[in-house]
């Protein structure tokens, strides 16, 4: 129809586009699975690859024609038919896919070799641009990726000047005489689907909570299938935009070899044989249930100096099980807790580690556990694409992973999808189903209650008695959950064969006399198990990045530690060290607190409790701390770049 020819041009356009972003994607998968040593078990599951694919061609294609569909609406409402006009946009269409359709041929071979997706890190021998040119044409693998895109490129000028010329040039930009223009009843409404449409595109998801991101293409435990969706154009753009941005990039706190001692200080330090001797072994095949508690800081808790608690649940528990009250999270995010107590390795000041263009891999308790026969599972109440959750943990080590779109649609009610008590039935359902298949289970619960908006649940059987704010009540709620999760897990055959590990993923605003707030930071780390750890209260330096290696610790004879962090059980730790973004903090067992301000590049030392500056009197101290803090976040951040945070 001419009257709506601009629209017609466009549409078939994205539909042409997404036919070669497919034909591309096949070829990729016929490449990789040709080159591949050992055949891959796509379970099944290699249609919905390629729908998550279809949604990430679907957004690059968005983005190209938002321009374009700009110039046709001015086009349409002006009755305007300068062909000059179209051309411009008709050019515009055609450069920005032969350039996806560059990154697309360029993928097949990076991925190939890598197994990782175009990103800004191919661009590293930009600055020898004669090595890059003989290595394309000193690799046959190269020269047929390079004339798939000329032959691509070729074909598809081709094909989009026929349909420029057949469904927008002749109908209209060259029609003999007027063109009956589509009535304005009709023009609005149409001019409103389109723009909604070309909105949810380009954002991939009608989620609030999240746009499309790189982790959104991860739905199983196949890494091949969690990557062959991504469009490479798109993984680019994302790795060039957080290569970017302030925050990503690497710090440079000590030399990259002071790093390396303090690392490997830390590898030779002596075993201290008191805590050995009272270590606990659990016998082999010992489930393993980690609750990261949302906010939930010790001062929260009956470990405050003044007793004052929101926590009955959780203080009957620390009162049987080994609780240490000196810990400390990596960081003052969520993201920060789930890495850290996870995988073992530190905050790198206000770096996202799980949101990338491209997905570290890490060797952490859930991939040390898989490879043991573990069945891994990962709970959290909203969208599991937040912060690029289930990305990242699918790529490292989760088989599973529950977000909001897995529970019932009438259990959510509000912003962080499900509540505590509801989430905790999920994963209680989930570890009665695989104790009932006979293998033991690794069941990670993230909780969110205790994040603002507050909502209380209605309608359950919860009281509280601190009813003065919605804060402290949604703190009695959160802990109410955790203590019915616990009574109904005490009823199921598997609870006496099973650890708990309860820890903050951070702390919260509370009171505090230094410039950085220590509650933030401060959460109590609870080991659970009746009948198997002895009640004790442990008051040396822990951090969240020890639980990985003192749960295997505790459930391996000889464990390989592949974690910066130590066995709390075996190791005394020698300082606890930690970020808010821009500060970092050490806390030594004698109870002296050193402070560096990043952007004012001024530091402090402090006895714990009094605000005078001492580090004039204890320059020593504070240079050992400030060492061994900053070397071995320097150290973790080495590992990154250098891909060696992998189990080998």
């Amino acid at each position: 129809m001419k009257k709506y020819a601009r629209f017609n041009y466009l549409l078939i356009v994205y539909l042409l586009g997404i036919v070669y972003f497919t034909v591309f994607r096949l070829v990729e998968t016929w490449a990789f699975l040709s080159n591949s040593a050992d055949p891959i078990d796509m379970k099944g599951l290699f249609g919905y690859a390629l729908y998550t694919g279809w949604r990430f061609d679907t957004l690059i294609c968005c983005y190209i024609l938002a321009l374009p569909l700009l110039m046709m609406f001015i086009g349409e409402f002006t009755r305007w038919r300068a062909r000059w006009w179209y051309k411009v946009a008709h050019y515009f269409i055609n450069v920005c896919f032969t350039a996806c359709f560059f990154a697309c041929a360029a993928d097949i071979p990076y991925f190939c070799y890598f197994y990782s997706r175009l990103d800004v890190v191919s661009l590293t021998w930009g600055d020898t641009p004669g090595m890059v040119v003989s290595m394309i044409f000193g690799e046959l693998e190269y020269v047929l990726a390079l004339l798939a895109f000329v032959a691509v490129a070729v074909s598809w000028w081709f094909a989009t000047r026929a349909v420029f010329r057949r469904v927008l040039d002749k109908p209209l930009l060259r029609a003999e005489g007027p063109v009956e223009p589509a009535p304005l009843y009709v023009t609005i409404p149409l001019a409103m689907v389109l723009i909604f449409a070309l909105f949810v595109g380009m954002r991939g998801r009608l989620a609030r909570k999240s746009p499309l991101r790189v982790g959104s293409a991860s739905f199983c435990d196949v890494p091949f299938l969690n990557q062959i969706g991504l469009n490479p154009a798109f993984t680019f753009m994302k790795s060039v935009e957080e290569v970017n941005k302030s925050r990503n990039q690497p710090v440079q706190l000590v030399s990259e070899e002071e790093a390396e001692a303090v690392y490997k200080e830390q590898l030779t330090m002596p075993m201290d044989s008191l805590l050995a001797q009272s270590a606990v072994v659990l016998p082999e095949g010992t489930n393993v249930v980690l609750i990261i508690m949302e906010s939930m800081a010790t001062e929260k808790t009956c470990l405050t100096v003044n007793s004052f608690t929101l926590t009955r649940c959780l203080d009957s528990l620390m009162d049987g099980g080994r609780i240490y009250t000196n810990a400390w999270s990596a960081g003052v995010h969520t993201y920060n807790g789930i890495y850290s107590s996870l995988y073992g390795h530190p905050a790198i000041m206000a770096r996202h580690m799980m949101k990338g263009a491209s997905i570290f891999r890490m060797c952490g308790l859930p991939q040390t556990l898989q490879a043991m026969g573990y069945q891994t599972a990962y709970f959290m109440p909203h969208d599991a694409d937040f912060d690029n959750m289930r990305g990242f943990l699918y790529n490292n080590g989760f088989s599973e992973v529950y977000g909001q779109s897995e529970y019932d649609p009438a259990e959510v009610v509000g912003t962080w999808g499900v509540p505590d008590h509801v989430l905790f039935d999920y994963a209680l359902a989930h570890c009665n189903k695989a104790a009932e298949e006979g293998q033991p289970f690794f069941t990670t619960v993230m909780t969110c209650s205790d994040h603002s908006p507050y909502i209380v649940p209605k309608g359950i059987d919860f009281k509280a008695v601190h009813n003065t704010s919605i804060e402290d009540m949604v703190v009695e709620y959160a802990d109410w959950s955790i203590g019915r999760f616990m009574s109904k897990a005490a009823e199921q055959p598997w609870f006496q064969n099973t650890l708990f590990v309860f820890v903050g993923d951070h702390g919260a605003a509370r009171n505090c006399p230094y410039d950085m707030s220590l509650p933030y930071n401060h959460v109590p780390l609870l080991f659970y198990a009746p009948g198997r750890i002895e009640p004790e209260r442990i008051d040396r330096p822990a951090l969240q990045l020890d639980i990985t290696a003192t749960v295997l610790g505790m459930i391996e004879p000889q464990p390989a530690n592949h974690t910066l962090g130590v066995d709390l059980q075996r190791y005394r730790r020698p300082y606890a060290y930690f970020s808010a973004d821009d500060k970092v903090g050490v806390i030594s067992e004698g109870g002296l607190f050193y402070l560096w301000r990043v952007k004012e590049e001024r530091e402090s030392l402090y006895r714990l409790g009094s605000t005078e500056d001492i580090i004039s009197q204890m320059p020593d101290s504070a240079a050992a701390m400030r060492r061994y803090a900053f070397g071995m976040i320097q150290k973790s951040q080495q590992m990154l770049l250098d891909h060696t945070t992998e189990c080998r």
